[in-house]
């Protein structure tokens, strides 16, 4: 049987929690099979930066953080349900990847 994979990835949890809110309600008004959301780890990227970028005085760094937060629905096929979820306005720093599996 196949399915579709679709893997949301985002710096902002809220966002993504809202767009898988909405794919879960067009699943149950499709009344397609649906696992998920599943939360994936977070991962959390770390960026050392020197505080003076002119390489005069003394050598102190700040650090900056980018956390991102990863969701990924399995959902049985069907074709009205995709076109629906591809019809939802995705924010812009939201990332969406969908994949028919076998």
């Amino acid at each position: 049987m196949s399915s579709v994979r679709v893997k949301l990835s985002s710096t902002d949890p809220v966002q993504l929690d809202e767009i898988c809110g909405q794919i879960k309600d067009i699943a149950d008004r499709m009344k397609v099979k649906m696992k998920g959301p599943i939360p994936l780890p977070r991962q959390d990227l770390k960026v050392p930066v020197r505080k003076c970028p002119c390489g005069a005085g003394r050598e102190s760094y700040e650090t900056w953080h980018m956390r991102i937060s990863k969701r990924v629905i399995d959902l049985g096929v069907n074709e009205m349900a995709l076109r629906l979820i591809m019809r939802i306005p995705i924010p812009k720093g939201v990332n969406v990847e969908m994949e028919i599996r076998e």
